[in-house]
């Protein structure tokens, strides 16, 4: 008999992963996913991008705003009969009722390493700490933060000079690539779910879009960790004379002045130790631009000091 299986998820890092499930033949009984939100402008409410690729292949779609205390939902839940429940980035709480109305468990795939940067912002966080791999875990919900046992892990190195948004695609693809065989493993109970160490925990905080503020007294490899990191958002920035300018790609040097001091006209900027050479900016309300571009109509200019705001 056919396995029946849910999903769980809400981004766009979760699409190739209920694409592939879909294409392997897998019955996928409902889809979950955040409610449609408003807009950057307001204007209208827009689907998540699992709600709109689900649609595409006539799944049964769900967008409650919460499980907590939804008796319908439960109901509705429990009548399904599941033998697997997949989550991907869902970012809505899955209460402690829930979790015994699937046979095989809750599986949560997670963009790291765990123990390692359990929480909301494990891509960032490890780009932002200039770890050297990452990958994708596959862990049993629980009532805790990403405290479940493992079943597996499957590791990837972090290319230099990466950032978040490329991370977040390569870690997606892996995890497409891997779905197929981590459920048939469970299903044929194949593997066993193995207790995390927790003693090794680290915890990857939701982004906050202070954290993009440069200070130019840090080091240039943490400066350029927190660009790539926070790359697309909210993105590493500076404010000089009241306008605010995101980096969007920079490059190690090795010049050192006065931090923050602007030390040629294509825009290497000296650090609390060497310095950066920025290759992509965005001016505020204005369009990304290459640094070439960009200097040709800017008030910044050599021997600029940043820090004289």
């Amino acid at each position: 008999m056919q396995k029946k299986i849910a999903f769980m998820g809400t981004p766009i890092f979760a699409v190739p992963i209920l694409k592939n499930i879909y294409q392997n033949g897998h019955e996928v009984s409902v889809v979950y996913t955040q409610p449609p939100r408003k807009s950057n402008r307001g204007q209208k409410f827009e689907k998540s991008p699992i709600h709109t690729f689900a649609e595409t292949i006539s799944f049964d779609v769900r967008t409650p705003d919460q499980l907590k205390n939804n008796k319908s939902e439960y109901e509705y839940f429990k009548n399904l009969d599941l033998d697997l429940v997949i989550i991907v980035a869902y970012g809505i709480i899955i209460p402690k009722e829930f979790l015994s109305l699937s046979k095989e468990g809750f599986i949560n795939l997670h963009a790291s390493i765990l123990p390692k940067w359990r929480g909301a912002a494990p891509i960032q966080r490890s780009i932002m700490s200039k770890d050297k791999e990452t990958g994708i875990s596959v862990m049993k919900i629980n009532e805790k933060l990403d405290e479940g046992d493992i079943s597996h892990i499957f590791k990837i190195n972090i290319n230099e000079n990466e950032n978040a948004q490329t991370l977040s695609d390569r870690l997606s693809a892996l995890a497409s690539e891997k779905i197929s065989e981590v459920i048939e493993s469970i299903m044929d109970k194949e593997v066993k779910f193995k207790p995390q160490d927790h003693s090794k925990a680290t915890y990857a905080e939701k982004i906050k879009k202070i954290e993009g503020l440069i200070d130019w007294n840090n080091k240039a490899e943490d400066i350029i960790g927190k660009i790539n990191g926070l790359y697309p958002y909210p993105g590493g920035f500076f404010i000089y004379r009241g306008e605010r300018y995101k980096i969007l790609k920079a490059q190690l040097s090795f010049s050192k002045d006065q931090p923050g001091k602007v030390l040629s006209n294509d825009l290497e900027i000296s650090c609390g130790e060497n310095s950066i050479k920025i290759l992509d900016i965005q001016r505020e309300g204005k369009k990304p631009q290459k640094i070439y571009e960009f200097v040709l109509g800017s008030q910044i200019q050599k021997g600029t000091n940043l820090q004289d705001v």
